[in-house]
This record gives C-alpha cells, structure tokens and sequence, in this order.
C-alpha cells in the first residue's frame, strides 16, 4: 500500500449547514455523526459561489468562479483549465468520480459543445463506451438528474437497466424540463433503484478495486441530494411529523433595512423590472418567496412544513448510503490510510428570512456549508473548529496532504496544518460570488471572524451584519451612522481581499 493517503471526497447538493443530527436534534443522520465524532468538523466553511457548477468547479481547479470562468449555471468549465485530477493522475493517483459531475450545461453550442447536455446525454450507447478522462477524473460514471427530473441518462441509465429496471423512464420526466406537477413529496421510484443506491453501490465497487491496488485513489462520491425537488422515496417521505419540526419563516421588519429586492420578494406582485430581472426561474428574485411546487402558484402553510419534512428525509435517506461506503472503507481496510471529507457544494433556503431554494441572497443559509474531516490518527476525532473553510481550499489542501506541489494557478489556501490540529487558522475571510447574466444581479460577499459584508456592483445599498451579536442576520447596519467606520475598514479588507485572490504569476526570472 502507498504511503501516500487515499483521498475521499464525499458530497452532498444544495444541504443546508444545520442539517447533521450531531448538532441538531431535529434530523437523523447516524453516519454523518459517525464521521463528526471520529473526525473534525469546522462551523465556519463557505461556498465561493451558492450554485452548482461554480462552486463545484472551484473544488476540482482550487480557483474561484470569476477565475476559472464557469461562474454561473449555463456556463462550461472549459476543457483546458487545469484540475486537481490532472495532478494526482501525473502522480500515480487512480482518479475516480461517482455521481453528479455538473462542469458543463444542458445544452451544446458550435462553440462550446457539452458532454452534458442533449442528445448525448441520454445515448445510452455512447456511456456505454464512454472511457474518456473528465476534467482529471480517469474513470467516471455520471448522472444529471435531480429526483424525476428530464435528464435521466449517462451512467445511472445504463445501470437501471442492469438492475432489471427496463421501464426506468416511468419514474422520470420526458425530455421537457419541467418537473411533473402530479408528484409531490413522495417519489414512486423504488429505493434499490434510487441514485442514492446507485452512487453507493458504485462507489463501493471502485474502492474493491483499489483495495486490490498498491496505487493510492482519488474518489469523489458525488450525490444529487438534498437538491429539490422535494421527493424522496417510502418510507423516507413520512420519517418526519411536519407539526413536530421547527420551521424557518420570516421575522416581520427584517427587510426593512436590507437592499430593496429583499422586501420586495415578499410582495404579491412585485416588479423587478429595473434589475432586468422577471423575477421568474430558478434565480428569480419573485421565485424565492412564491416557490411553485407541483400545481400551486405559491406555497401553503402545509407546504412550508412538509417540504422541511421532506427535504430531511431526503437527507437521512442519503446518509444512509453514506454509512454504507464508510463501512467498506472499514471491511476492506482502507479508513485508516484515508481521508474522507464530507461537504456540499452550497446552502439551502427552507423558509429562514421568507426565502425558498437558492440565488443571489448571500445569508448564512445559503453559503456556509456543513464541512467534516476524517483521518484517523491525523485529525483529531470528535474536535469542532470554527476556523474558516473555503471550498477553493480542497484542492491545494488534498495535494499537500499527499506531498505534492500546489499549482500557483490555485488561489485557495493550503488547510493542512488546521486540518491536523497544528494551527488556529489558514484564512481569515471567505470570498462568495455571484452573478447572473443578462439580470443586473452583481454582487460579492467577504465574511470574516465577525463581521460579513455584502456589496452589489454599480449599487450604493448593501449589506453588513454582525454574525456575534446577530447570528441570525436579522439587522443590517449599512446604513448605521454609527457602523460607518466599520463600513470603511471592511470594504478595504474586501478591495484588498479581491486583489489576494489573484493567482500567483509565473517566478520572476532575475536580471532577465
């Protein structure tokens, strides 16, 4: 076996940071507990970016979206920007990725072609076949798919139907792109035909695989859930009482000192014209506070519950299949000479601050992430860390934890020595980013210890909340006229926090 540690990431999509049974009694989630209590989990770890394809592609390049270029959804991550896959592959590292890939969009080009996207995405034929490297990944099995969504296709297609599952498109959509309003809450798809089952199943082959192999591995685990919609299958859809379940809503007055789109999400009919927004889609500003699901144009009261319920089995579900590759690990041998971390891509709004989903509200909900780190004997067990975590950081940190050298091209920070008890911090603020094109929606948050600032590009209004005093962001002090040096300070610490963020140029030859 390899001195060099095997390396496994494990992620879920769109789960909110508080949703680990650990820390919060509401919710069970036995193995993520599991690896809280045999590993180090950090309360402060942030997404650089609170949708998919940006953030995930920050964790395989170590760079921030406005550096990679994939920097919102419908954007590609090109071919040609360099990945950590690349460099564990150069060093003998069998590089794998079971799950949800989500680097490039649904649709092709002439300029951009998208091996995710229609028709390929559903030629069976051509997965079939498919042997290719993917970003840096040398083995891939992929799906696109959120619950019944369209995109059913790629690799999960082709197992459903060696499991014998040859009438798989009934528990999906057609190629529409909507979701199908007659189903809500409870997904008819047998759970031995569940991606969840699927991504484990796969996952634990690979690691057989390696078990059998003196190289070390470089497996991500990538699952699709919690990402709505809001279905999961028996008996997960009733393992919680909406009447027993705390749930988030909106505290009157909080907006009235937020940025004007903030209050105007909570109008019946409001206009958000003059961002060029329609307030419609998965980013719109209106969608966020009305959330159409299945046939209502607007959440009930009983929604708001069920869909917490919901959205925790889900949750449970997965953690579920979780255990199940954590317990190979243990039968095969290999936990001990692997670190395992457990993170997501990006938060989730369930009703905190009158909010559904995600999009450009860069509160806690949405861009601090649930984020444990297991290696036995290295990191300290059962430990909690309020150091600051940033998804940018995994790459670098994976290849220093391997003894490898760290691109200059990365701009996240090497964690190691945090990660291993041996320093307080690495960072001292995370950077999150958002934009969405062609709305005038522009803005970037920089969090510290404390404090966290939120500016709009070519706006005056903006956002500073205490996160010691005010947790749960309910008072914005923008326009506090006794936090106007506070303002000042941080947005120098942000203005220099962007100029950081830059990559490291190419060593100064001298005299030359």
């Amino acid at each position: 076996m390899s001195s060099r540690p095997n390396i496994l990431l494990i992620t879920s999509d769109q789960q909110h940071w508080n949703t680990i049974g650990a820390f919060q009694s509401e919710i069970s989630t036995p193995n993520l507990d599991r690896l809280a209590q045999q590993g180090t989990t950090f309360g402060r770890a942030y997404c650089p970016n609170p949708t998919c394809t940006p953030s995930r592609s920050s964790i395989i390049t170590g760079m921030y979206p406005s550096q990679h270029g994939a920097w919102t959804l419908g954007t590609k991550l090109l071919e040609d920007r360099h990945t950590v896959g690349e460099d564990f592959s150069k060093a003998g590292y069998q590089t794998s990725l079971i799950g949800k890939a989500h680097f490039q969009p649904l649709k092709s080009t002439e300029e951009y072609d998208s091996k995710e996207a229609y028709p390929i995405l559903q030629d069976l034929e051509y997965w079939k076949g498919f042997n290719q490297s993917f970003y840096g990944f040398d083995h891939v099995e992929l799906a696109r798919n959120h619950t019944n969504e369209a995109h059913v296709g790629q690799h999960y297609a082709l197992w459903l139907e060696e499991q014998g599952c040859h009438n798989w498109r009934d528990y999906f959509l057609p190629p529409t792109g909507t979701m199908d309003p007659s189903v809500t809450y409870k997904w008819p798809i047998p759970e031995k035909y569940h991606y969840n089952t699927w991504i484990a199943e796969r996952t634990n082959a690979r690691l057989e695989e390696h078990q059998q192999s003196d190289d070390p591995f470089f497996l991500w685990a990538s699952f699709f859930d919690p990402h709505p919609e809001y279905l999961v299958p028996e008996p997960w859809d009733t393992m919680y009482d909406p009447d027993q379940l705390t749930i988030p809503g909106l505290v009157p007055g909080e907006h009235d000192k937020n940025p004007p789109h903030f209050g105007m999400t909570q109008e019946d009919n409001p206009d958000f014209s003059h961002l060029m927004e329609t307030g419609f889609g998965i980013h719109g500003y209106r969608s966020h506070h009305y959330y159409e699901y299945g046939d209502k144009a607007r959440l009930t009261e009983y929604d708001k519950k069920k869909l917490v319920a919901v959205y925790y089995g889900m949750i449970s579900m997965m953690d579920k299949y979780i255990g199940k590759i954590l317990d190979k690990l243990d039968a095969l041998g290999l936990a001990d000479h692997t670190l395992v971390v457990f993170t997501t891509d990006h938060g989730h709004f369930f009703g905190q601050h009158g909010l559904q989903a995600k999009g450009g509200f860069h509160y806690e909900d949405l861009i601090k992430l649930p984020f444990i780190v297991r290696y036995p004997g290295h990191v300290p067990a059962g430990r909690w860390s309020d150091s600051i975590q940033s998804l940018v950081d995994l790459a670098p940190t994976f290849l220093s934890f391997s003894g490898l050298p760290i691109p200059p091209t990365m701009t996240g920070v090497d964690q190691k020595d945090v990660w291993l008890g041996r320093k307080s911090q690495a960072r001292d603020h995370a950077i999150c980013e958002f934009r969405h094109e062609p709305t005038t929606i522009h803005q970037k948050t920089y969090v510290d210890a404390r404090y966290k600032i939120t500016v709009y590009y070519n706006q005056t209004y903006g956002e500073i909340f205490d996160l010691q005093e005010d947790p749960n962001e309910l008072h914005n002090l923008w326009d506090e006229p006794e936090y106007a040096k506070l303002k000042t300070e941080l947005l120098l610490k942000y203005a220099w926090a962007e100029l950081g963020k830059e990559p490291l140029p190419m060593p100064r030859i001298h005299h030359a």
